[in-house]
């Protein structure tokens, strides 16, 4: 059976960036506009305060794991911030940790920060299908992944690339299915905890080929063909054919990057009779032809 949650972060390939060990003391707040990059945050001991634009702040207190999947507006600050509105410059410690406002004496938080990147051209939709954000607490197994992860991406050992892509995909899918039943914003987690709407997710990643209607979809959920459209839109923020034609689109764009095949190859294995049908559909999508985006070079770094 298609495992559509492992397909999805899979294809995202994501890739370790950097990670590093932060601690703070007194009153401080570092404020990050990043453009969308993956954020993941794991408070060791201690406790801190996490503001994500829009959202109401949280408190973070010891193997509580964030993850930001697009991180853009967000601020990570002491219980208590300051009112100053200046963001406290980190300081290197001899030890290797960062240290954020006062130096001295013990932290009162401990946390391994981290930004992952998605190498994936597809990326945007991918990320599109997941929450905003992940917060899960008191998981050792997800503390004990970053901790995998800092630790590989500090070293120089062989396969060292390889193994951190893995330990990446473990860590954002156990993350991620760790949330999975309260989602609150639409995607693939929502609408996978909903177990009529996970079989027809399912038998679209399955059989990604099958000339599926929402007629055929809604028979495979159990539902009215209304009732299915109305609470699929609603759970992934998708109609199912537009989740049907991103998932195919994804699945046309690895294949094109991996080469060695032809256009009707592709369109046969993306569910489309003809070459020239799937390169309407390819063009009008992605706004160019597949012939053309198989010859594109690759994004430097992904999201």
């Amino acid at each position: 059976m298609a495992d559509p949650l492992s397909e999805v972060v899979t294809l995202l390939q994501p890739g370790a960036a950097f990670s590093k060990l932060v601690s703070g003391a007194g009153r401080w707040r570092v404020r990050r506009t990043e453009p969308g990059r993956p954020f993941y945050c794991v408070v060791l001991e201690g406790s801190c305060r996490l503001a994500v634009e829009g959202r109401e702040p949280l408190m973070l207190q010891a193997d509580d794991f964030v993850l930001i999947p697009a991180a853009h507006h967000f601020a990570t600050s002491s219980l208590d911030p300051p009112d100053d509105g200046q963001d406290a410059p980190p300081t290197l410690l001899p030890s290797g940790e960062f240290r954020l406002g006062t130096v001295e004496g013990p932290p009162q938080v401990r946390m391994m920060v981290g930004y992952c990147v998605f190498g994936s051209p597809d990326a945007a939709m991918l990320v599109s299908l997941l929450p905003q954000l992940v917060c899960v607490r008191g998981d050792q197994r997800l503390a004990t992944l970053v901790q995998l992860v800092n630790e590989e991406s500090r070293g120089q050992r062989p396969a060292r690339e390889l193994i951190l892509t893995r330990l990446l995909e473990v860590l954002l899918i156990e993350a991620l299915r760790s949330t999975a039943g309260t989602a609150a914003s639409p995607g693939l987690l929502r609408g996978l905890a909903d177990a009529r709407l996970a079989v027809a997710i399912r038998r679209m990643h399955e059989m990604p080929t099958h000339p599926w209607t929402v007629a055929h979809l809604a028979k495979e959920a159990a539902l009215s063909r209304s009732a299915f459209f109305e609470r699929f839109s609603r759970a992934v923020g998708l109609t199912p054919m537009e989740y049907l034609l991103a998932w195919r689109m994804a699945l046309a764009k690895k294949l094109l990057r991996k080469g060695g095949v032809t256009i009707t190859d592709v369109a046969e294995r993306v569910g489309y009779g003809s070459a020239s049908t799937f390169s309407v559909a390819f063009s009008r999508h992605v706004g160019m032809p597949p012939a053309r985006y198989a010859r594109e070079p690759l994004p430097a770094s992904g999201m």
